[in-house]
């Protein structure tokens, strides 16, 4: 019996793009790189901020990575908030899954405060019973240490929920906490791409997800 739906956040229930490039591309002229164009910006969306750096730089520095993340984070403070909004009908399909009765999560790879943030801007926060952020685990994602705690947190079993994402950092996260995974082409991410992983249900968007729901019911 499903008793708990836990979310990705960036691409799944929202979109940063217009926050997560500022902050990236001040980030990257700080240190001395020329900025990236948007659809290489948004191919890193879901990644961690140190995979983020790797990616767009070709650059293996960890020490300049975390740099990188500090700076990302100063302009992310000021801008990242006020450039989120929620994918239509979210907010709603959470206050019904609430309404049925199922527990509620996101495990992502930004900062537990920033989604708090971004979920009390549209009044969502008493929607949501566990947010596992980046700032929460000793390892993000696809390790599954954050989507393991918040289980054990809720009181449910593996088998007991769900895993919904729009990544294959998401896919491969619930593969490797044996958790079954639903995905969402709200991202970059193309129903092809999700072919080598063992998704229940591919979905348009978090409405086609919340139809999903209802037939296992």
């Amino acid at each position: 019996m499903l008793k708990a739906i836990i979310f990705d956040f960036y691409y799944t229930l929202g979109d940063s793009t217009n926050g997560i490039a500022l902050s990236i591309n001040y980030a990257l002229e700080k240190l001395g790189y020329a900025t990236p164009n948007i659809v290489d910006v948004k191919k890193t969306i879901g990644l961690s901020l140190t995979e983020t750096y790797f990616t767009l730089t070709s650059n293996d520095n960890l020490y300049e990575a975390e740099q990188f993340a500090e700076l990302f984070k100063e302009k992310a403070d000021s801008v990242m908030v006020a450039n989120t909004k929620l994918y239509t009908g979210v907010k709603s399909i959470l206050q019904k899954l609430k309404a049925k009765g199922y527990m509620i999560a996101i495990v992502t790879t930004k900062f537990h405060y920033r989604i708090e943030q971004i979920l009390n801007k549209f009044n969502a926060n008493g929607l949501v019973d566990i947010i596992v952020g980046a700032d929460d685990v000793k390892t993000e994602k696809p390790n599954p240490e954050g989507l393991l705690s918040v289980i054990e947190d809720l009181g449910a079993a593996n088998e007991e929920v769900l895993y919904v994402g729009d990544s294959l950092v998401d896919a491969k996260t619930a593969e490797n906490a044996n958790v079954k995974f639903v995905a969402v082409l709200t991202g970059t991410t193309t129903r092809d791409d999700f072919k080598d992983y063992n998704s229940m249900y591919i979905g348009k968007n978090i409405s086609d997800v919340y139809k999903y729901v209802l037939t296992l019911e």
